[in-house]
C-alpha cells in the first residue's frame, strides 16, 4: 500500500517505510519529528520545475507532465528505481512531502506512478 501525507502531520504507526520526496527539507521540522527511514531528494521536481509550478493548481497537468518526464533520466530515475525496490520490499510506505497543497503535489504524482507498476 503507498500513501501520502504532509511533513507536519503526525507520525502514525500505520505509515509504514517512511520516504520524504521533497528536494528540500520540511520548514520547522527536525530529524527526530519526522521518523523517516529515507530521505530521497532525488526524486523531487528539479528546482527550475518546482519554482516554475509554485504550487498554482492551475499549471498543475504541465507540471505533471513534465514531472513525469524527469523521473525518466538521471538522478530522478536512479531515485526512483530505489523507490521501486523499497515498495517491494515493504507492504506500507508512505511518501511524504510538505506543500500545503495535500492534491497538487509530487507525492500524489509519484503515488500514481507507483500504483501503476504495482
Amino acid at each position: 500500500m503507498i500513501q501520502t501525507k504532509r511533513a507536519y502531520e503526525n507520525v502514525s504507526p500505520d505509515d509504514g517505510f517512511r520516504v520524504l520526496v521533497d528536494r528540500i527539507w520540511p520548514r520547522g521540522m527536525s530529524k527526530e519529528k519526522e521518523q523517516l527511514n529515507v530521505w530521497l531528494k532525488d526524486i523531487a521536481p528539479s528546482n527550475e520545475l518546482r519554482k516554475w509550478f509554485n504550487h498554482e493548481p492551475d499549471k498543475f497537468p504541465l507540471f505533471k507532465e513534465q514531472y513525469l518526464t524527469e523521473l525518466q533520466s538521471g538522478e530522478t530515475l536512479v531515485a526512483f528505481q530505489e523507490l521501486l525496490k523499497i515498495i517491494k520490499e515493504y507492504p506500507v510506505i508512505t511518501l511524504i512531502y510538505s506543500a500545503k497543497d495535500e492534491v497538487h503535489n509530487n507525492a500524489r504524482v509519484l503515488k500514481e506512478v507507483l500504483e501503476k507498476n504495482e
